[in-house]
């Protein structure tokens, strides 16, 4: 059956074409498995939680007319603004107004949230963009530019909420920067989210093709309830298609974690286990309680435009597992720097099963891609990477913020984890205090950083290494749990190329941070000192586990595989690479924006060598600790024969990400397959 909905109809209908809801909830409460709900184009100012699960065979499914034109919003306008003095306004709401809880009484706040930075999960929204919450009303009277902020200009346009006990309202103030909020368009929040089930495991839902946009989520670390301003709410087999989601709070797009009463947010409330530990207990009681292939994940988000949330664009723990996230475009996530915390990033997932992400463009980000534990499975593939760094030079060495701005983030995990034909091309590519990735056939015009450290939680003076999970190779089932020995890392057919780092970062020192190491210079080098293959091996030849004396084998560094790759302006080899080339002539590389499109201005077609070997599933071999092939997500064999548009390699294809030197002026939104 087909339901139509129109929010400009002049009475609620009957969900008729010729008589439609005038709600999208109104259909959300009778849609059954292979129902389609048409959203005609209007402003629909609701919390849409869907009622009934589609099936694999008959999914329901919820669309836009027209592409964009539909709006789900956790936004109410509010026009009873009075001048206090200058640019200063004030609003007096009702509590009775927020429906749910109060955003403007709600704080953000969570396991791994910076608890130094005060803010509500409510927003003020002057023509479609968020103000900057302050924590007294001088900060109204007087703004002061954000140092932290992207947009320092539009941080002085700032708000500030306190309770009028007495009225049982709350009392916003607001600096407009002279204009008059009652002839603009001011919102404030009010729901928290936009289009999510109450219920768990409401499956096999679409949707198409809406915008989606300004509810009041909560913060969403791993160890609690992740809700977003969209998502599933574990369960199996949504898509969510073609849609436009910004401004919310926290997160746009949650495919994450359940609540689970016992373990919610426990690190922060009781403090007694670390939060790795609460991490590990929440894994382990998701197993016992149903977290399988068979019910949870394999969703699909593609072709979606994510920007402007405060925390992530699309966040996830255990419930994203099984998931394709294909062809969107997300930036712009954390710009505004009023969240702080160790959950932020264009998307942040933990436990990416068999997750393959691929032709996303992730830019402006203060953190691009984040796979923290259990990256088992993971493809990274066919990405476009760039700009994802803090606003300042200064910044990026600054202990303070946990050396956060990288294209891809790999956190303790066993892998295998596999990074192919991207374009890594922010001033730090990979963050990688992990093991048993691959990475194959890119172009890094940054840093890898963080080798061999940050797997242990910085205890002052006793050993505390984390212990993270490995699983039964394509599935949930939990098969072990390890701390990290480092290593297992394959380097193959890789481009590097040194970009020119900015005065203060040269200036700054090796850090002793246990997550960062400064390091801004591209290369494998910081793998110098690892064995190869044949030396690790070697530890063990004639070894007899019964009676020998006792040994560091099973807890020193495990082996590095490297070749095919090339060094420009630079960049430098592992040592033990032997054969690298070196290129000592200048290679020119950057990226140009012009009307939406992104071309690559190289000279590296007179470069880079035409032909390189062929890899494939076999030379990657396995991850160590899960003894798990690089492989699809079914099992069968990878061979890496098509590059960053999917145009076919052949069997010699040239280092870097495109089957052949890329030419000056290459468009690199012009995707083919």
């Amino acid at each position: 059956m087909v339901f139509y909905v129109d929010a400009k109809a002049p009475s609620a209908g009957c969900g008729t074409a010729a008589h439609p809801f005038r709600t999208i909830q109104a259909a959300a409460a009778i849609a059954r498995p292979g129902d389609e709900v048409r959203v005609l184009p209007g402003v629909y100012r609701e919390a849409v939680s869907p009622a009934y699960a589609g099936t694999p065979e008959a999914r329901i499914t919820y669309r836009s007319v027209e592409k964009g034109a539909a709006v789900i919003t956790g936004a109410e306008p509010w026009k009873q603004w009075t001048r206090v003095e200058g640019n200063v306004w004030k609003a007096v709401v009702p509590n009775s107004f927020f429906p749910e809880r109060n955003p403007f009484t709600t704080l953000v706040s969570g396991d791994w949230f910076i608890a130094s930075f005060i803010a509500h999960t409510g927003d003020v929204f002057l023509n479609d963009r968020s103000m900057y919450e302050v924590t007294d009303p001088e900060g109204v009277k007087n703004p002061v530019p954000s140092p932290i902020s992207w947009e320092p200009e539009y941080s002085v346009y700032t708000w500030y909420t306190e309770q009028d006990a007495a009225a049982d309202a709350t009392v916003i103030y607001a600096n407009f920067q002279g204009a008059d909020p009652n002839n603009e368009n001011v919102e404030i929040s009010v729901r928290k989210n936009c289009f999510y089930p109450e219920a768990e495991g409401v499956g096999y839902i679409t949707l198409s093709g809406f915008s989606i946009c300004k509810a009041a989520t909560q913060w969403a670390p791993p160890t609690a309830y992740q809700e977003g301003m969209v998502g599933p709410h574990w369960s199996k087999g949504w898509i969510i298609e073609d849609c436009e989601i910004s401004e919310s709070k926290c997160s746009g797009i949650s495919l994450g974690k359940y609540l689970q009463p016992n373990n919610d947010n426990k690190w922060l409330h009781r403090k007694y286990k670390d939060g790795t530990q609460t991490e590990r207990d929440c894994i382990c009681q998701a197993q016992r309680e149903g977290w399988t292939k068979e019910r949870i994940g394999s969703h699909i988000v593609r072709r979606c435009h994510i920007h402007d949330c405060g925390q992530t664009g699309i966040v996830g723990h255990l419930g994203g597992v099984f998931s394709v996230i294909e062809d969107n475009h997300i930036h712009h996530i954390n710009n505004k720097q009023n969240l702080a915390g160790a959950e932020i990033g264009g998307i942040k997932m933990h436990a990416a099963i068999d997750v393959i992400y691929r032709r996303n463009h992730i830019h402006h980000c203060t953190r691009g891609l984040w796979l923290d534990w259990q990256a088992q499975g993971t493809r990274v593939t066919q990405n476009l990477f760039h700009d994802n760094c803090l606003p300042h030079p200064h910044l990026m060495c600054d202990a303070a913020m946990v050396g956060i701005g990288e294209d891809i983030f790999v956190e303790v995990s066993h892998g295998p984890t596999l990074i192919d034909h991207n374009l890594l091309l922010s001033t730090r590519s990979l963050k990688l205090p992990t093991q048993g990735v691959a990475v194959v056939h890119n172009l890094l015009a940054g840093s890898l950083t963080a080798v061999s450290r940050g797997t242990d939680n910085g205890a002052a003076t006793l050993k505390s290494p984390r212990y993270t999970p490995y699983h039964v190779p394509h599935r949930t089932e939990i098969n072990g749990f390890m701390t990290f020995l480092h290593g297992d890392m394959r380097f193959y057919n890789n481009v590097f190329v040194q970009q020119p780092v900015h005065p203060f970062c040269q200036a700054a020192a090796a850090s002793a941070n246990e997550w960062d190491d400064n390091n801004f210079i591209a290369g494998t080098f910081p793998y110098d000192g690892y064995p190869t293959e044949a030396e690790w091996e070697e530890m063990f030849e004639g070894y007899c586990n019964m009676g020998s004396a006792p040994s560091d084998r099973y807890y020193s560094r495990l082996p590095v595989w490297a070749a095919g790759n090339v060094y420009l302006n630079g960049a430098r080899p592992w040592a033990r690479e032997e054969n690298a080339l070196v290129d000592d002539r200048e290679a020119t590389l950057s990226l140009e924006e012009k009307d939406g499109r992104w071309t690559l201005r190289t000279n590296l077609a007179g470069i880079l060598p035409a032909h390189g070997a062929l890899i494939d599933t076999d030379a990657l071999g396995m991850a160590f600790e899960p003894e798990q092939r690089f492989e699809n997500p079914d099992g069968s064999p990878i061979t890496f024969d098509r590059d960053f548009f999917n145009a076919p390699c052949g069997d010699a294809p040239a280092p870097g990400p495109f089957a052949e030197p890329p030419r000056d002026g290459l468009a690199l939104d012009n995707r083919i397959g």
